[in-house]
């Protein structure tokens, strides 16, 4: 499997940043740390995280054995007929299957992967039995895709669980699809996103505040790795606390603890 390196300035965006390249959900990825950020004074990060991933190999399923059947009469007869050896190897003579290597790196315009997903969120939108319009917007290597209406609630679910499987999915359907190995595809749906970043900001500054006054760490709840990036982004310059995640997906949480 080939195996690809980028870099963040915190574990979960270098992470994010090989998923993007890979074109694949988290779950079906593995990584390999490189190199962690060092927390400095008054909780800021020197240096980068850096990691290794790759698609997750598959392994073809093993064929369960078989228990040899009695043939008919044995038992009557009082007698027990030989049973022939399965050959249960037969197959040995053909070459194993191998795991399908990743895509080969193929440069794709932005406009077309935007184009792709806009095509994809429009049926969706369709088959979730609402309305909405969809609208692209392109900076750079960055394209976010916007999901605008008044009945969206079932696309986002509870706490974005929704949203983040319709953003994986809509990622297979336009970049793994095409190729593209190189954009950073967002999908936002009823505003969805920015709602949430305001309101997590405020969360973690007020978190923040009780850990500088009363000396003691704090374990957040389970996040996801956007929601656990968005409290480490806000609280990298507030003074007197560090942030750190601990624990493995999907539970894996965000601690606030003093500096």
């Amino acid at each position: 499997m080939e195996w690809v390196e980028t870099t963040g300035t915190t574990l979960e965006e270098a992470k994010e940043a090989a998923l993007d390249q890979l074109g694949v959900a988290e779950d079906d990825a593995e990584f390999d740390v490189v190199e962690e950020p060092k927390q400095g004074l008054f909780g800021r990060t020197r240096g980068e995280a850096r990691v290794r991933a790759r698609i997750k190999p598959s392994t073809p399923r093993g064929k369960t054995e078989r228990r040899p059947r009695r043939e008919k009469g044995a038992e009557k007869s009082g007698e027990r007929r030989e049973q022939r050896p399965r050959n249960n190897n037969r197959n040995d003579d053909r070459p194993a299957r191998e795991p399908r290597e990743p895509r080969e790196k193929v440069e794709v315009d932005p406009a077309v992967v935007g184009q792709a997903a806009t095509d994809f969120l429009v049926g969706l939108v369709s088959a979730f039995g609402t309305t909405g319009d969809v609208k692209v917007h392109r900076e750079e290597g960055e394209i976010e895709v916007r999901v605008e209406g008044t009945e969206l609630g079932l696309m986002v679910g509870p706490g974005g669980a929704t949203l983040l499987a319709i953003q994986d999915l809509t990622r297979v359907a336009s970049q793994r699809r095409l190729g593209d190995q190189d954009s950073r595809l967002r999908i936002d749906i009823a505003g969805y996103r920015e709602r949430r970043r305001e309101a997590l900001s405020r969360f973690a500054n007020k978190v923040a505040e009780e850990v500088k006054e009363t000396g003691s760490a704090r374990m957040l709840e389970p996040m996801s790795s956007a929601d656990r990036k968005i409290v480490h982004d806000t609280l990298v310059e507030f003074e007197g606390v560090s942030t750190r995640s601990e624990g493995e997906d999907p539970r894996r949480r965000v601690v606030v603890e003093p500096a």
